[in-house]
């Protein structure tokens, strides 16, 4: 089912991973980074896709120079390796370093969409 769901859920999480590089090349770093986050919250219940998009966090923590929000997604990287598959995360949450890792939040409508046509497999 994990992998069903990993592969459902890709052409979403793309999608915003997509917008978030065009919008770190149009130079607006902070819409990259809500894209970032959406992303996050569509595919956190897929290992892969959880531990990918905090990933692609850390190395805009990077850019930004911002060493906290990049110590902070060292430290989620590693909770998303290993506690994913285990069904351990708290639905909704974005994913940032400003947020606790233990937060639930509530689900954008579209985003909670994405997520419900990936686990029916479409």
């Amino acid at each position: 089912m994990k992998r069903t769901f990993t592969r459902a859920v890709a052409p979403f999480v793309r999608a915003e991973l997509d917008k978030a590089r065009e919008a770190g090349n149009a130079g607006d770093p902070a819409q990259a980074f809500r894209h970032l986050e959406r992303a996050h919250v569509v595919g956190q219940a897929s290992t892969y896709w959880h531990v990918k998009v905090h990933g692609l966090m850390f190395l805009w923590a990077l850019r930004q120079h911002a060493p906290g929000e990049a110590v902070g997604q060292v430290i989620r990287t590693v909770g998303a390796a290993t506690k994913t598959a285990l069904g351990l995360v708290p639905e909704g949450n974005t994913g940032g370093a400003n947020v606790s890792p233990f937060r639930r939040m509530p689900v954008e409508p579209e985003l909670a969409a994405m997520i419900r046509k990936a686990r029916a497999g479409h």
